[in-house]
This record gives structure tokens, sequence and C-alpha cells, in this order.
């Protein structure tokens, strides 16, 4: 079979890329950079140089796919500029769909996030629940507006499946998880949310259920592939048990959280701050949780993500031979 791939040079979906080319698939992949992609192209990946926010540069490499993989997003908390949330995710999900149905493309799976619910004040919820309130970040606005976006394409007849991750972690992450676990590796995570938690999966489990939904997944259908219900607290945890590197035991209570949000929203108005003391950076760490029960894709597509503890002493491992690298003195 032929895919198209958005996002390919991402996290996610270069590993989505690589999975379709070991299952002996063809592989189209939308690159802005096609120069600084030589990974792939290097596994077979066919490159073809566009931006989802380009809808004509989609149009030729898209021709005569059986399927697409819509990855691509905008992921950023703490950021002054939000404009790319909505010209990423809301208008570059447009377009990409908007060809898919044009085009004829038999199939897609395009992937949202738990966010698009919010917070879900400690609840596990599945895939018929429903949120329409305020939203803690741009980011998680904009994955809100462009997952009802998909839905109405749904509704209007494109063949698509929605998959829905919670936090993915694992080697080459680049999201704030990944800032605060080499914090932590490096002596300098010195407070910890309490009660803040995530459905946390490892990146090549979340990439697996991509080929599944593509496979399996029901038309008009939403997967949660998130991984078990974790607190951050656990998941630091977790880390000093494999590692031995001890974790701070300073906790920071959701009221407190709260609270300093509003602070730096003031000063935020006069002078950037760093993503960890940003506004919403500190809202979306208030004791809140993302978090998603994966019943329904375990049982349909078959997904079986592995265990937090297996998942993490691969990425720790990961970032502790990085650290070492960056340490040596050049010669």
């Amino acid at each position: 079979m032929k895919y198209f791939v958005t996002g390919a040079t991402g996290f996610l979906g270069k590993q989505v890329a690589r999975q379709l080319v070991a299952a002996g698939h063809s592989v189209v992949a939308l690159a802005r950079n096609p120069a600084k992609a030589a990974d792939l192209a290097a596994l077979g990946v066919t490159l073809a140089q566009g931006d989802i926010t380009d809808q004509a540069s989609l149009r030729a490499p898209m021709q005569g796919v059986d399927g697409v993989f819509h990855i691509a997003g905008w992921y950023k908390i703490g950021a002054r500029d939000t404009r790319e949330g909505q010209t990423i995710n809301v208008d570059g999900t447009r377009h990409v769909l908007e060809l898919m149905r044009e085009l004829g493309i038999p199939k897609g799976v395009y992937t949202s996030s738990l966010v698009v619910w919010s917070d879900t004040h400690g609840r596990l919820v599945d895939e018929s629940y429903r949120y329409t309130g305020p939203h803690l970040s741009e980011y998680d606005r904009s994955k809100a507006a462009a997952h009802e976006l998909a839905e109405s394409f749904i509704r209007d007849g494109l063949p698509l499946v929605i998959l829905q991750p919670g936090v993915i972690y694992g080697p080459g992450d680049t999201s704030v998880l990944h800032d605060a676990l080499v914090q932590y590796l490096t002596g300098k995570l010195f407070i910890i949310p309490s009660d803040t938690a995530h459905s946390l999966a490892y990146v090549d489990d979340v990439a697996r259920a991509h080929l599944l939904a593509m496979d399996k997944g029901k038309i008009g259908e939403n997967y949660i592939i998130g991984g078990p219900p974790t607190k951050l607290t656990e998941f630091f945890a977790m880390a000093e048990a494999i590692t031995g590197i001890k974790v701070t035991r300073l906790r920071a209570a959701p009221g407190f959280m709260r609270a300093l949000a509003g602070l730096t929203s003031l000063i935020e108005k006069v002078a950037p701050m760093p993503t960890e003391y940003s506004s919403e950076y500190l809202r979306e760490n208030a004791g809140i949780t993302y978090i998603g029960d994966n019943s329904k894709a375990r049982r349909v597509l078959g997904y079986e993500p592995r265990p937090l503890r297996a998942g993490l002493e691969v990425t720790l491992k990961a970032e502790m031979e990085l650290l070492k690298r960056k340490a040596k003195p050049n010669t």
C-alpha cells in the first residue's frame, strides 16, 4: 500500500513512517525542508517538499495514495506568538481533509489528542466524553477546534478515523515532559506539581496504534491510545527507582500553581517568561488530569501499550547517554 504522511519529520510521525516502511508499505512524507530529512530518505521514504499551511503543495504528493496519516501539528506551551496554533492545527487540518475528499482517498487517520477534552478532574473518560468549556492553552484550544473540524468532515462522509493519544514519551522527544526529565537527570528539577496526571504512552506503541487504526479502525470512530494514567509524582518516583538519581521531594499544590499562573500572566504583559514559568504551563500543571480509557482501542484495534517502567527504562538510558556525550569536552 502507498501512504501519505504529514509530520513525518517529527517525533511521532517519524516512527509511524519507519513502521510503515518496515511493514513493506510505500511512504510519501511531507517535509518543509527535504534536505533535513535524510534519515527518512535512507529508509526509502519519498520526500515531498511542502507544508500543510500551503494546500497547493499537498495536492501532487497526495494523489494516488491508498491512505493518509495526518500527524503534523503545532505543540508549544507558553509561546508568546500563538498564531501557528490556528494556521497549523486547524487550517492545516482543513487543507489535508479537503484534499482527501477531493482526491477520493479511501481512508485517513487523524492524530488528535486527549487535551481536546481539557481537565477531566480525575475522571478516566472514554470516547463518548464531550467538553465544551474554555481551554487551558492555545494548544488545547486549537487541537479541540481541529478535532471538531475532523468530526464535521466525518459527518459529511469522509472516510476518517480519529486517534487520541495522551502524552507521548520516548527517545527523541522534544516536549515539556522531556525538558522536565532532563532537568531531573541534571539535578535542576526543583519542584513537581502534585495531582497532575496524564495517560502516558511510549512512542513506538502510539505509532503502532496508527498502523492498526488504518488496518482495523472503523471509519467515523475515535480511539483513545494513551497509556496508563500516571501522576507526575509517580513518573519521577519511578525514574528515581530506575536510575538511583534522587528526585526532589518538593511538591506544588494546585492552588499554589493557579495563583502563580495568575501572577505570571501579569508579568508576561511586559516581559517574556521561560516555558516552565509561563502562565500556560503553570495552568496545565495545576492538578490537571488529561486521562482516558484505552479499552476500546485494546478491544477493537489490538492496541497494547507497554508498561510505563519498560518504556521509561529505555527513555532514561537514551537520555543519559545523550547527556554524557554532550558533557564530553571538545577535542
